[in-house]
């Protein structure tokens, strides 16, 4: 398949935050300060866990909404439980759609999506590209908790994933974790796109969203999805 040339020119950072206990009162506390102070300029955006059976419904659609006011938002799904995201049983693009489409019908329209422990199989992936959604659960870097053949996109860079039936799937990889980001405080980024965040990246790159750059983002590459596991 043909590549389409990047759009952007420059150099561009973006921040994003796995909110997975958005009915703790101090957590959301916490994360609420930090997107309305925008620390750099980023607006952080928003991957939410979607309430699980017995938690309060209501006030997460409260906070949902807020979260969508500052800043993109996502969808992050937990599959086993709130404190226990990658899947141990089922299919785990069923439980995608049915979050996706109950937020569609209660009015939140993700733009994004992030799973649960990093965990991305080619049903997802089809389950994602059907709501609209881009994705951005591949990492840059393996997670030092998953198993050896647990199930992993592994990029370093944003592509263009190629499903089975032919579509493609916009993925835009987190490229450092909080940690690597503090290490390498002095180190150049050399990659066009930095997924993470705060203060000090705004003097290296270019401050944008997630939102934005889906909009203006057109990856040179393509790749099938069955041979980007890592």
């Amino acid at each position: 398949m043909p590549h389409t040339g990047h759009i952007l020119h420059g150099r561009y950072a973006v921040v994003s935050c796995h909110v997975e206990r958005p009915l703790d009162d101090d957590v959301w506390r916490r994360f609420s300060a930090l997107q309305k102070r925008r620390p750099g300029g980023f607006a952080i955006a928003a991957l939410m866990r979607p309430p699980a059976e017995g938690e309060n419904e209501e006030r997460w659609l409260e906070r949902a909404r807020e979260a969508r006011t500052r800043a993109p938002f996502g969808l992050h799904t937990h599959w086993t439980a709130p404190d226990h995201a990658r899947p141990t049983a089922g299919d785990p693009a069923v439980l995608v759609g049915e979050q996706g489409r109950w937020l569609e019908s209660v009015g939140l329209r993700p733009t994004f999506f992030c799973g649960g422990g990093w965990y991305l199989d080619k049903g997802v992936a089809a389950v994602v590209a059907d709501l609209g959604y881009a994705d951005c659960t591949a990492t840059a870097f393996r997670p030092g908790y998953l198993e050896a053949d647990a199930p992993h996109l592994q990029l370093d860079e944003p592509v263009w994933l190629e499903l089975a039936d032919g579509r493609r799937l916009l993925e835009v990889p987190t490229t450092h974790s909080v940690g690597m980001l503090a290490r390498g405080v002095l180190a150049p980024f050399r990659g066009q796109i930095v997924h993470v965040g705060l203060r000090f990246l705004a003097l290296k790159r270019t401050v944008m969203d997630l939102d934005e750059l889906q909009r203006d983002l057109r990856p040179e590459k393509t790749m099938s999805f069955a041979n980007s596991r890592a």
